[in-house]
């Protein structure tokens, strides 16, 4: 993606912390008569750089990975449209425009498929205990009758992602100044809705976090 270096985060740990807090993902892959793409639940390995995640077999994407081939997985964060109203600038030079902050990450490497109980299972698993682990009564794939879970899972295919590349954008106005900084969060404030806090509370989490 076009990441400016303003913009761009590089620090293995947090970008393997987003991906963890933001695990539904949109699986991209690219063919001869078109691209296609799939929303989907992620369970990434940190300690082996692996993805995993499963769709429908109806889903005719994942004939892409029949012979392997190459996948993009993008994880999106906050978001939020930024007017050029907040900016002290606009009063001094009328040199600005409207922008949109957010975030993302974007992984790439090569796909390959599995489909044996076994290891469907295991990931079925590990995906839902890693989203369970959040409720104070946990539910588990072991408590759905046995051979329920089996009749479903032949009606899923499983694709493991080996990345090779990470990409952070965290695009926060980090080209403005400060001041247009302060006027951006302080707008965000104003508006008082989720979406308007989630990126102001990022834009004070970032800033303060770089400056260290």
């Amino acid at each position: 993606m076009y990441n400016p270096a303003a913009f761009r985060e590089v620090r293995e740990d947090v970008l393997h912390a987003f991906i963890r807090a933001h695990p539904l993902a949109t699986l991209v892959t690219n063919g001869a008569d078109r691209p296609d793409a799939t929303h989907l639940p992620v369970f990434f390995d940190a300690s082996t750089g692996l993805l995993r995640c499963h769709m429908a077999r109806a889903n005719p994407q994942w004939k892409r990975f029949e012979s392997g081939g190459r996948a993009l997985v993008i994880f999106s964060g906050a978001d939020h449209y930024i007017t050029p109203n907040w900016y002290p600038g606009k009063l001094e030079h009328g040199k600005v425009v409207p922008t949109w902050n957010y975030v993302a990450v974007h992984v790439s490497g090569t796909a390959s498929l599995f489909d044996d109980q076994v290891s469907l299972l295991r990931h079925l698993h590990e995906l839902t205990d890693s989203q369970e682990a959040a409720f104070p009564s946990r539910w588990s794939v072991a408590d759905a009758p046995k051979e329920y879970v089996e009749g479903m899972t032949k009606a899923i295919i499983g694709v493991e992602i080996r990345a090779d590349r990470i990409e952070g954008k965290w695009k926060l106005s980090q080209n403005r100044s400060a001041a247009d900084q302060v006027g951006v969060v302080t707008g965000l404030d104003s508006l008082g809705s989720h979406a308007s806090q989630e990126m102001a509370n990022l834009m004070r989490a970032h800033n303060s976090d770089r400056g260290k």
